[in-house]
């Protein structure tokens, strides 16, 4: 079963329909500089209203270590994802949460710098010189399929409604985040999109009847 991450949640209502749609994780962003940030404080609020095998994962760009272990106890969350220039030393200090590593992919040489991240799943996003992260851009798929090669892999960049079965046949996933692709406006999503977006891809897992893989989760 593809794994779904709805990511860049900013309030209870976009998380209390995700939930309902049974998706596989939450991705909150806490870096000040995204339209998508949320304060730890309002996702220590609507922690309580996630159910023991939803993940919430923290997003965070290029933060201190302490600041990333200060809002991962205080929000209780179960995994870290680093979207930024974080080295592979740096993503070894986190014991006792599964990490995600974000890697933009422009060419295959990019991929080189995958191989040294001790991580439990790598995130391939599309290449942005300004922006980082829920830029609505669509990665190179083929080059996605290769990373595959070094451990799990989370699809992101353009995802959407009518580019998801394409998506999940060419790269076959570990698991798809998507952001940009069903919202109103940054940070706050499309409740119909999301709806849409989520039951396309069980139809397609059902249709490609695709075998549970490697389980990020606890």
């Amino acid at each position: 079963m593809t794994r779904i991450k709805i990511c860049g949640i900013t309030n209870i209502e976009d998380a209390l329909v995700a939930i309902n749609l049974e998706v596989d994780a939450l991705g909150f962003v806490f870096y000040p500089k995204s339209p998508r940030y949320i304060e730890p404080e309002k996702v220590k609020e609507i922690r309580p209203n996630v159910p023991l095998f939803t993940l919430c994962i923290g997003v965070f760009v290029n933060e201190e270590k302490d600041r990333v272990l200060e809002i991962a106890k205080q929000c209780n969350l179960d995994a870290l994802q680093f979207h930024g220039n974080e080295s592979p030393e740096y993503c070894s200090h986190f014991f006792g949460y599964k990490v995600i590593k974000s890697f933009p992919l422009k060419t295959k040489e990019d991929l080189k710098t995958i191989e040294p991240y001790p991580v439990q799943a790598i995130l391939v996003d599309a290449f942005d010189p300004v922006r980082i992260g829920g830029t609505g851009k669509k990665v190179d798929w083929e080059l996605a399929r290769e990373a595959k090669s070094y451990g799990p892999l989370i699809l992101a960049g353009g995802l959407n409604e009518d580019n998801i079965e394409e998506a999940i046949r060419v790269v076959n996933p570990y698991g798809v985040d998507i952001s940009s692709g069903i919202e109103k406006s940054p940070g706050i999503k499309d409740h119909k999109k999301m709806s849409r977006f989520v039951m396309k891809v069980r139809e397609i897992d059902r249709l490609l009847m695709i075998k549970p893989k490697f389980c990020l989760g606890r």
